[in-house]
């Protein structure tokens, strides 16, 4: 392996911290939803449903993920009663999947849930740290999606 400059060596512990992260997030997501019936993958598909009806690919883009997967989660929820597949006006093919009264009651319950664990959570650590973890790891996400894309920019929020 190639040695690296100190810079590159503390982006790639970042990377490696939220690779970690990210694993244990889930973890977390999968016990918080568990009650409800769900997993972290389904309550993060049902949280962008509930804005109103979108198409799957619309769900994927929104959450970064490839449309297959979303829609092999997408089926999931349907078959068990947390979303239906609605006309589309816009497209004759592409279906809109929308929440059911299951899917919301299901998604509310996660939300309480994640509440009461987000402000445990948030209260363990200083205001401090946590403003600036979110700041950087925004501004590292911002400047990835820049390289990845560099013909259309950063999509800031």
């Amino acid at each position: 392996m190639p040695s690296l400059t100190k810079k590159a060596e503390t982006f790639t512990a970042l990377v490696l911290e939220v690779f970690q992260l990210n694993g244990l997030l889930l973890q977390a997501g999968d016990r918080l939803s568990a009650p409800a019936g769900l997993t972290s993958a389904r309550w993060q598909v049902l949280g962008v449903i509930d804005h109103g009806p979108v198409t799957v690919a619309a769900v994927a883009r929104t959450m970064g993920l490839a449309r297959q997967s979303v829609q092999q989660t997408t089926d999931a929820l349907a078959s068990d009663g947390f979303v239906e597949y609605v006309d589309n006006p816009n497209h004759q093919r592409a279906k809109c999947v929308s929440l059911t009264a299951a899917g919301r009651r299901a998604l509310r319950k996660v939300e309480q849930a994640h509440a009461a664990w987000a402000e445990r959570m948030g209260a363990s650590l200083g205001p401090g740290v946590l403003a600036a973890a979110v700041e950087g790891v925004r501004e590292a996400r911002l400047r990835l999606e820049k390289d990845l894309n560099p013909e259309e920019g950063s999509h800031e929020e």
